[in-house]
């Protein structure tokens, strides 16, 4: 589960359970310039998408029946929105492809050596309707030479909220309900590319919804219909993008 709106603290525990080595043993962000949105699209033959699907393994996330796990729901729709974009000739890179626990480090560190032009952390969550989309809470800094490893979106975060903005546009479109938020949250505040985390929640019924579980996979391809749409938008407006 991401950071529902009403789950911050809980969300904030199991963070502090998974919370990378001391910095003296992270990998050296000094490694991997910074490398500004302009110069990039010069230099990048092309356009990568990273999806990240959260939890793993040991790491269940969060349990919505007998038979259904977050890690699981994560897995599946990282899989199916891959095959999306790669039917709109979008390269994607996953930072799990199977059922297994990847390290937040090692999250980050996929993110980064992909130069990704855009990347999305899924998560799914019992409580709330339609889709969450989460921003980091990092204040925007300039670009530098270098970024520290545990801050490196800082330096994202106006190409953040753009790519979250465009993401929102397609969902409205598609007719699902929208909850925009900033939060911190790993391993997406160690992303050097524009990144977005996409929550999963099931549509509450109301005036313009039918009330729909997290399983009903109309109502997730109509997501990833939508997330497919913006991410192919964004291919352009990335490039374009001071």
């Amino acid at each position: 589960m991401l950071l529902s709106l009403c789950a911050l603290l809980a969300i904030s525990a199991a963070a502090a359970q998974e919370a990378p080595p001391p910095q003296s043993n992270l990998p050296d962000m000094g490694k991997l310039p910074a490398v500004p949105p302009a110069q990039r699209a010069q230099v990048q033959p092309q356009y990568v998408v990273v999806l990240d699907a959260a939890h793993g393994d040991g790491d269940v996330g969060a349990q919505f029946s007998d038979k259904m796990l977050e890690k699981d729901l994560t897995l599946g729709f990282s899989v199916r929105l891959r095959q999306a974009l790669a039917s709109q000739g979008i390269q994607v890179i996953t930072t799990r492809d199977a059922d297994t626990q990847v390290s937040m480090v090692t999250r980050a560190e996929t993110a980064n050596h992909a130069m990704a032009a855009a990347c999305v952390t899924l998560h799914a969550t019992a409580t709330g309707s339609g889709v969450h989309l989460f921003t980091s809470s990092l204040a925007p800094t300039p670009y530098t030479k270098f970024l520290p490893w545990q801050s490196a979106q800082s330096a994202y975060v106006t190409q953040s909220l753009r790519l979250s903005s465009e993401i929102s546009t397609a969902l409205g479109h598609a007719a699902v309900p929208v909850t925009l938020g900033r939060t911190a949250l790993t391993p997406m505040d160690s992303f050097a590319c524009p990144a977005v985390a996409v929550e999963i929640a099931p549509l509450i019924g109301g005036n313009t919804t039918t009330a729909t579980p997290l399983t009903d996979v109309g109502y997730q391809n109509k997501i990833i219909g939508a997330l497919t749409a913006a991410l192919t938008q964004w291919k352009n407006d990335w490039r374009q993008q001071p």
